[in-house]
């Protein structure tokens, strides 16, 4: 098995989260991660969803998105030719004996203090998986008392749009 990214553009319209969520559980498949907003047109939300598939099925439910009236264009964005990024939010018990390290740890790591309390940090984050896993592991020994992870968002890399031209005049 092996992580795949995919960008899906629907229609912003109630249930369609749930349509798209549905046919992934019913083909037994796990989410990763999943995010959706908004794009640059109103009518439009882009869904980021990370699974641990195969190929051939991946084909499969590729297909069946694609026959969803909500959904608009289905791409797989490789890791090589796409920007992917997740915020984390983790609170980490910091005395005053640990609290300087805690903090180089932040900065080396280009992530930032967002709350201080007597007893702990909270520090922000955001990167791809591999950097995010590895801050978690070194701040892991301090005790973490809370962690938040966003979904993954993606987008391909350079000046082409996965929205055509058809759907901007729309």
């Amino acid at each position: 098995m092996s992580k795949h990214t995919l960008s899906v553009l629907v229609e912003n319209k109630p249930g369609v989260l749930t349509r798209i969520a549905g046919l992934f559980s019913r083909r037994g498949f796990n989410i990763d991660s999943l995010a959706v907003g908004p794009t640059e047109h109103p009518e439009v939300s882009r869904m980021t969803v990370v699974v641990d598939v195969e190929d051939l099925p991946l084909e499969q439910v590729t297909k069946q998105l694609n026959k969803l009236v909500e959904v608009l264009k289905v791409v797989e964005l490789e890791r090589t030719a796409s920007v992917q990024r997740a915020i984390l939010m983790v609170k980490v018990r910091a005395d005053m004996q640990t609290r300087s390290h805690i903090l180089e740890t932040t900065q080396l790591f280009r992530a930032k203090v967002v709350d201080v309390a007597p007893d702990a940090v909270t520090i922000e984050a955001t990167g791809d998986s591999d950097k995010l896993e590895a801050l978690l592991r070194i701040l892991e020994p301090f005790g973490i008392k809370e962690l938040v992870h966003s979904g993954m968002v993606a987008i391909g890399r350079g000046g082409r749009s996965i929205i055509d031209r058809s759907l901007r005049s729309a």
